[in-house]
């Protein structure tokens, strides 16, 4: 069930993270192993949801190092433009408009400290307390990591043009 159920969210937090989509494959899967040895350690109720991105992003940080260490390259120089079609839906239509294009342009060249928490709160949707346990970071130190990567995100000349005329000035 615990499979069926997150495996979706995890691989697309991983393909946010790593930039590529085998390697988050196989990141995901590492991570649901893991999470299936320890699973006796798995926290009840809410905190199981942040439990298992912290093994999600866990995993794609030692695949980033592992490559770095490797080739001194991060992983994911294919890019986001490469993840596998599926059966299409409305959501992954507008994921497909010039918009969200420049977005995850923009997102894919914020540095991983930045770009793992703004994952974490956009597209999976969790809160700042989760996102400290998922990262094992203090709250206020995942806050200020949101606050840069959304400074640099405004700052994007591509996502620039999407903003509007009352959103500039501010």
């Amino acid at each position: 069930m615990w499979l069926r159920q997150d495996y979706g969210m995890a691989y697309r937090t991983a393909c946010l993270v790593l930039r590529d989509p085998v390697e988050a494959q196989d990141a995901v899967q590492e991570a649901f192993l893991r999470a299936w040895r320890f699973r006796d350690s798995i926290p009840a109720g809410d905190a199981r949801k942040a439990w298992l991105y912290r093994v999600v992003v866990n995993a794609c940080v030692s695949r980033i190092r592992s490559e770095r260490s490797r080739t001194g390259k991060n992983a994911g120089d294919l890019g986001l433009e490469t993840l596998p079609d599926t059966e299409p839906t409305p959501h992954d239509v507008a994921e497909r408009s010039q918009l969200a294009e420049d977005v995850l342009a923009a997102l894919a060249e914020l540095p991983d400290t930045l770009r793992v928490p703004l994952v974490l709160r956009f597209y999976v949707g969790l809160s700042e307390k989760e996102i400290a346990v998922a990262i094992d970071r203090r709250p206020g130190t995942v806050k200020s990591r949101l606050y840069d990567a959304r400074q640099r995100l405004a700052l994007d000349p591509r996502l620039a043009a999407w903003a509007t005329p009352q959103e500039a000035v501010q």
